[in-house]
Formats: structure tokens, sequence, C-alpha cells
């Protein structure tokens, strides 16, 4: 894993086609904004691990 220190406003370029920019630093997170291709999905890791575990409890859910 690569770990950076940036400040406000500052990026980091992954590839040709994504960057990630600092937007705001608090005490308790940090804001950041991704910029990359529409076809490249970007989802926060909280909600993918919501997502494996719905669709399991939905088919569960059917059971009679």
């Amino acid at each position: 894993m690569l770990v950076l220190s940036r400040k406000v406003g500052e990026r980091v370029l992954i590839g040709d086609h994504i960057v990630v920019t600092v937007v705001r630093i608090t005490p308790g997170s940090v804001r950041i904004g991704v910029e990359a291709p529409d076809d490249l999905p970007i989802v926060r890791e909280e909600i993918k691990e919501q997502m494996k575990v719905r669709p399991a409890a939905e088919a569960s859910s059917d059971d009679p």
C-alpha cells in the first residue's frame, strides 16, 4: 500500500485517467474527490459490503 501525505487542494494521479483530490480535512475525517471515467465504478467499501450481505438476506427471506 502506498501511503501519502497531502494538503487540501493537492491531488494524487492514478494512471492517466483517475485523479484523487483532498477537498477538506477536519479532525474526524478527510473529504476527497475522485475524478474517473464514467465506466469505472467508484463505491465506498461499506456500501460494497452491504451489497454482499443484502442479496443473501433477501434470498433467505424468500424461503417459506
